[in-house]
């Protein structure tokens, strides 16, 4: 329940894939190491361990289109350091440089 929406996605990392997965908590909480262990823990105990995300990262909000769809290919590619394209496209531009400071650490 401390988690009001998630994006995630697979960034390609040295021939495999890295589960990068971003949350958009309910107003007031901060993404903890123990919130993110329990995450963690809910995404193994329902699908596999190779499910698990490597990384659990708190956005203010889930970018997404004016029309509403989330944009996972916005985010990957922001963590492979590509540019973004028809940011005008999108309701809430302003969650992808949260995405740019994730990156940053990332790499």
């Amino acid at each position: 329940e401390q988690v009001v929406e998630s994006l995630v996605v697979g960034r390609p990392l040295d021939n495999d894939v890295e589960i990068v997965l971003f949350v958009a908590l309910a107003p007031g909480l901060i993404l903890d190491e123990a919130l993110t262990k329990t995450i963690q823990k809910q995404i193994r105990d329902n699908t596999t361990p190779r499910h698990v995300p490597r990384g659990v990262f708190q956005l203010s909000d889930i970018p997404r289109t004016i029309s509403g769809k989330k944009v996972e290919l916005a985010v990957l590619n922001i963590l492979q350091g590509k540019e973004v394209k028809n940011k005008d496209a999108l309701a809430n531009p302003e969650v992808l440089d949260e995405v740019q400071k994730i990156a940053a650490k990332l790499t």
